[in-house]
């Protein structure tokens, strides 16, 4: 038996279990999703069930390809981005490695690299891989294009792999993406989830070259995208651009949502995304819980080493006009 297993990390989202237990209603701002998502005239078919999907999702490849200008060899899927992220740090990291996360940032960069059995560090002298989450999760950072490049030269320089989430960006500012490079030391993560308000359909997708893309798939568990989220999929692809409208929305949500945040007094960190990082003048706990009484779900950041912090997420003009009514009736 393996001991020393690293504890299971914690995320935002959690809103179902709430359900579950007969917490009434919720508005969720802890899960970070497109509050404005592209309207998808997809049914599920019960008959593709009967069926294994193909677990080469050539099909799937070849559209995902198209929409990003990447020959499909240069592609992989996976159940969520948390698969693909797995995947890729087994497929990459061994005992005795290191990679380099600069904390606050996604939680589950780290608990697979413990899993493959590397460790963790600030230090990116020595590192096999480099993690940058861009725009990031949670403080909402965003580097811009050269500025990446230039990370992305520099881990080269040093043999190391880059691994660049690109989870958000999709609902930030996609002219800052990497999706077309094709590079050696270069793996971009993406996920459908944020962007098209899919998170029970679980689907992550990367690119990099068809060397490191074989390399994931041999790691990756077989037939992890199941028959509905590849059809599901494959028709959302078709429906890409329409995420420009909801970037266009979203971006004046977050204007109108953080100047109320200011208004009230609150510090928060610059947004590019769909949510919004706040420092809040008590511990996190505290709010969360006096705002949960209300019926509004935010994200508790202790678990990100920020005890005075939480995160919201942009959501409709009325949902977040309710959030600073109850932000209002909460803090001291």
């Amino acid at each position: 038996m393996r001991e020393n297993l690293p504890e299971r990390m914690e995320h935002g989202g959690r809103v179902r279990w709430h359900r579950t237990r007969e917490r009434g209603e919720l508005l969720d701002f802890s899960a970070n999703v497109n509050p404005y998502p592209p309207d998808i005239p997809w049914t599920p078919d019960p008959s593709v069930l009967k069926d294994y999907p193909d677990d080469r999702y050539e099909v799937l490849k070849e559209v995902i390809g198209r929409t990003f200008g990447r020959d499909a060899a240069e592609v992989t899927v996976g159940n969520g981005s948390v698969e693909l992220i797995r995947a890729f740090c087994f497929a990459m990291l061994g005992r005795g490695d290191t990679a380099c996360i600069r904390p606050p940032t996604f939680a589950e960069y780290e608990m697979a690299v413990l899993l493959a059995g590397a460790r963790c560090t600030v230090d990116d002298s020595d590192a096999a891989v480099r993690f940058l989450c861009n725009p990031n999760n949670p403080t909402g950072t965003l580097y811009t294009r050269p500025e990446v490049l230039q990370l992305l030269a520099e881990t080269a320089e040093q043999e190391t792999c880059l691994f660049l989430d690109e989870a958000f960006i999709e609902l930030s500012d996609p002219r800052q993406s990497l999706v077309d490079v094709s590079h050696e030391n270069l793996f971009v993560l993406r996920s459908l989830t944020k962007s098209f308000t899919v998170p029970g359909i679980r689907f992550g997708y990367g690119f990099g070259t068809p060397e490191l893309i074989e390399r994931v798939e041999t790691v990756r568990l077989p037939w992890t995208v199941n028959a509905f989220a590849e059809s599901f999929a494959i028709e959302a692809f078709r429906h890409y651009g329409d995420l420009e409208r909801s970037r266009e929305r979203i971006a004046r949500e977050r204007m109108w949502l953080s100047d109320r945040l200011d208004n009230l007094g609150l510090t928060c960190e610059p947004p590019s995304a769909n949510y919004i990082l706040i420092e809040v003048p008590m511990e996190a706990e505290v709010l969360v819980g006096r705002l949960f009484s209300r019926g509004i779900l935010v994200r508790d950041c202790r678990s990100f080493g920020l005890p005075r912090h939480i995160r919201v997420a942009v959501r409709t003009h009325e949902e977040n006009r309710q959030l600073i009514e109850a932000l209002e009736a909460c803090l001291p």
